[in-house]
């Protein structure tokens, strides 16, 4: 009677980039030199708004005079884009700025438990401090930083830019998370971050407004 080989532990493969914009910039938010997220106390801020652009590329959201209107396209597959885009279309139009100011730790949490699932980050939960968050896959994080970081080159036309490698480059250039933007990186390319932000739309003006104002009522 042959004997049966034991098991071998299954490999985990290359991952592939994650889909959605709010998980993109997650992943660019670890600091791979400290171990942790950067811009903790604005993430929340940032993953809604790279929610809002991820709706508006989708065709989901229009902006009508500084508000976000919704269209009748088909509603997004993604459970957490589609959970921020019925929220939209059940409510009274309103301005971008008060989307990103909403759900904010909500969005983390499910942003965060959505790439545990995808196997790209590991997280173990700690009583005091934040959770511990390390990549599983470090080689994608390199990869959407390499997609983020090029769209600054001058060689590339602003015109031919891909809009979601620069709505990555400005939302983070925007929240100053410098492990993605470092901030010599953010002032030598001021004037083509401000052209990118032109093609992008309404979310990255907001979004700075709102980071602005909650630096402003902690005294920051």
């Amino acid at each position: 009677m042959s004997r049966a080989l034991p098991k071998r532990p299954a490999r985990v493969g290359p991952a592939a980039l994650p889909q959605t914009l709010p998980a993109r910039i997650f992943l660019l938010a670890y600091d791979p030199a400290k171990g942790r997220l950067s811009g903790r106390s604005k993430l929340g801020k940032v993953l809604t708004a790279a929610a809002l652009i991820d709706l508006q590329l989708h065709g989901n959201l229009a902006d009508d005079n500084g508000r976000a209107q919704p269209t009748k396209a088909a509603p997004p597959k993604d459970e957490i884009l589609a959970k921020i885009f019925t929220e939209i279309r059940t409510a009274s139009p309103r301005r971008w700025r008060t989307w990103i100011d909403r759900r904010q730790r909500a969005i983390v949490r499910d942003v965060r438990d959505e790439l545990a699932r995808a196997q790209l980050i590991k997280v173990e939960p700690r009583r005091i401090f934040p959770d511990r968050i390390t990549l599983r896959q470090p080689l994608v994080r390199r990869q959407l930083l390499q997609r983020t970081t090029d769209v600054l080159r001058p060689s590339r036309p602003v015109s031919r830019v891909d809009l979601r490698d620069a709505s990555l480059a400005v939302l983070a250039a925007t929240a100053d998370l410098r492990p993605v933007i470092p901030k010599e990186l953010r002032l030598r390319h001021k004037d083509r971050l401000a052209q990118l932000t032109i093609r992008i739309g309404p979310v990255p003006p907001a979004l700075k407004k709102s980071i602005q104002a909650g630096s402003s009522s902690s005294g920051g």
